[in-house]
């Protein structure tokens, strides 16, 4: 019923993920969110986030910021590190997410995106049909648009959680 808002992967942190692995399976291009993704929400770039996107940038990927935010935001957001972005890109229109493909000169079986949202990052991701990976809000310093969808995004991820215990499951071998 829900299945195009289920990330491909959910994890707590950008910071915790083992890029190296994804890196070695294929993987050369990154788009992500920005806000409580990479950084608390509406906030700059941090010590912490600049080092971690220079050494995705030195382990070789191309790194796109994909946002629904103006230009002035997300511009000040990467040129600290010398990044490509989408502004006002109308997640989740996958057409954002092509072009942003484009631009990293990559496809759906190379790319993998980040986000914090299931009904713009996740599902947009989804229909583009790159792996989507579902991250923990870094805060709940949000807007309140946002704000207003979460109890919704938690009842989709109560089915996504069920439905990955039962796949496991059915998958485990029997005795």
């Amino acid at each position: 019923m829900f299945q195009s808002f289920y990330p491909s992967e959910n994890v707590e942190s950008v910071y915790d993920y083992d890029f190296e692995a994804r890196y070695r399976e294929g993987y050369r291009a990154i788009i992500f969110d920005i806000d409580n993704t990479i950084v608390v929400h509406k906030t700059d770039q941090t010590p912490q986030s600049l080092a971690f996107l220079t050494r995705l940038r030195d382990i070789g990927f191309g790194i796109l910021f994909l946002s629904n935010g103006c230009e002035r935001r997300v511009k000040s957001f990467a040129d600290p590190v010398g990044m490509k972005y989408l502004y006002r890109a109308g997640k989740p229109n996958p057409k954002s997410y092509q072009k942003a493909m484009e631009i990293l000169g990559t496809n759906a079986d190379n790319t993998l995106f980040f986000g914090d949202q299931l009904f713009t990052d996740i599902l947009g991701a989804n229909r583009a049909g790159i792996h989507s990976v579902l991250v923990k809000p870094i805060s709940r310093k949000e807007d309140p648009h946002i704000i207003l969808k979460r109890p919704f995004e938690r009842v989709v991820l109560a089915f996504y959680r069920r439905n990955r215990r039962l796949t496991q499951a059915s998958s485990m071998p029997r005795s």
